[in-house]
């Protein structure tokens, strides 16, 4: 049998192309939603990963989710952007069999056994045993949809195509009909986006995709029994001044399923890392990655924010990208061989991010100065959690003479700590913020982004002051 990763073969050991080979080759025709579960099955009886680069849901949405999938149902998710819902939806696509047999040409998919159109079921009857057999993808067995008000019913399930009209067919053949997006993901999964977004009357068509599974086209029912793993996701109804789900829609989606951001920091740091693209730029070391993270977080909890509208993790994921383009501006403009992001890098990436924050009316005007509070707080407190601790009487003697350490934007590593001069106890600062695997401490910039987020932690906690002028911050006592 055949059923999980590769075409089947028929005795000669090539993938079958008719009708005929197919069922010698033992193939079993199974259902999209059994598919699904017997493949969900064996991943967890392997002990597999069932739903790769989905992080903080592995004890709260996942189960939800499997044994929604287990049960053959339809499923809505509903959460506030940025939450993973979409990237969510596309993991069950590996949940597929690698590859699925379909009648050649078909619209609509069909299965080779139990061909569904009429121009199927017509080239079936003449070809008997030869009716040819392609093959798909998993890939090529997801749809996807942004609803908008704009969709219509011929987007979603199809219309009666001109085109074949003027070819001398009747309007009542359903070879006159070009099938929509739903119907051309049958034999897979289709998704659709932002569900309250689509006007009443279009949520009604899917009505009986979702339940007797036959579709109405231009006045005339046409049977059409699709084989769909419907899932859709939806922002919660009691906020969305767009739309909402109609009550029958809801009604005939097996599971409704809640999400909700990273519950833990941890978390939120693996997400952002996992996102952002950080990869051919400068160094970015975990202290400022747990800065922006603890920024984030403090974001979506502040009164000033609207709690309705939430805060997408790519508010998080585009701060950390913008700290590590500042870091590669300041090489650029000041010849830094091998940068690394530091605290006066956090800053300027405040006012780029303003427009992802929905704020509440009475705190007009007020936003960047709501968001550098926020920032603040998190850098203290990132520097609590990291150099609680650590003994830097050696960096506070440097002022002890009232001398002063100017620092900024476009001062490089090197120039830094030529700055600040020798000092007791560097060693055991950079060793908590350089990565443990590489020579990252021997490196002047790590060195730099150490010393620098010292500064302005001593600064956070009133043991230094600091002057910001443009692009320049000069800490003294």
């Amino acid at each position: 049998m055949s059923v999980a990763t590769s075409h089947p073969s028929d005795s000669s050991g090539s993938s079958p192309t008719t009708l005929g080979a197919l069922r010698s080759s033992g193939h079993v025709h199974r259902s999209v939603k059994n598919e699904v579960r017997e493949n969900l099955l064996r991943r967890m009886r392997d002990g597999d990963r069932r739903f790769p680069g989905i992080v903080g849901f592995d004890t709260t949405v996942l189960p939800h989710l499997e044994r929604a999938l287990l049960a053959g149902h339809d499923v809505v998710l509903l959460g506030e952007r940025g939450q993973g819902k979409t990237r969510l939806i596309r993991t069950l696509v590996g949940l597929l069999d690698e590859w699925s047999p379909v009648v050649a040409g078909c619209p609509i998919n069909d299965h080779p056994y139990a061909p569904e159109c009429a121009q199927c079921r017509a080239l079936a009857a003449e070809a008997g045993e030869e009716l040819p057999v392609a093959w798909r993808h998993r890939e090529d067995r997801y749809g996807e949809k942004l609803a908008t008000p704009d969709t219509s019913v011929g987007d979603l399930i199809g219309d009666v195509d001109p085109v074949r009209l003027a070819e001398g067919r009747s309007l009542g053949d359903p070879q006159t009909v070009h099938y929509g997006l739903v119907p051309r993901a049958n034999r897979g999964v289709f998704c659709l986006n932002e569900l309250p977004d689509l006007a009443a009357r279009i949520q009604v068509a899917l009505l009986n995709v979702l339940e007797e599974r036959d579709v109405q086209i231009r006045g005339y029912a046409l049977r059409l029994p699709l084989d769909v793993l419907l899932v859709a996701s939806a922002n919660p109804e009691d906020y969305t001044n767009r739309g909402r789900i109609i009550t029958p829609l809801k009604d005939r989606f097996g599971a409704e399923i809640r999400t909700h951001y990273p519950p833990e920091l941890a978390d939120e740091m693996a997400l952002i890392a996992q996102e952002a693209d950080l990869a051919h730029g400068p160094a970015v070391p975990a202290h400022l990655l747990e800065i922006v993270a603890t920024f984030a977080r403090l974001v979506r909890e502040s009164p000033a924010v609207d709690d309705r509208s939430g805060v997408s993790a790519r508010f998080a994921v585009a701060a950390i990208e913008n700290v590590a383009a500042s870091a590669a501006r300041r090489a650029a403009l000041v010849g830094e061989e091998h940068p690394v992001a530091r605290v006066c890098d956090l800053p300027p990436m405040l006012q780029t991010l303003r427009g992802k924050v929905e704020f509440e009316v009475g705190e007009e005007g007020r936003e960047e100065e709501v968001l550098h509070h926020l920032l603040r707080r998190a850098t203290a407190e990132t520097f609590r959690r990291t150099l609680g601790g650590v003994d830097l009487g050696g960096l506070i003697d440097r002022f002890s003479e009232g001398a002063s350490v100017e620092s900024g934007e476009l001062v490089d590593g090197m120039e830094l700590l030529h700055r600040v001069g020798p000092m007791a106890g560097l060693a055991e600062l950079v060793a908590r913020v350089a990565p443990e695997d590489e020579d990252a401490g021997e490196t002047p910039g790590y060195a730099a982004a150490a010393v620098e987020f010292a500064l302005e932690g001593l600064y956070l906690n009133r043991r230094l002051s600091k002057d910001t002028v443009e692009d320049r911050t000069v800490y003294r006592t």
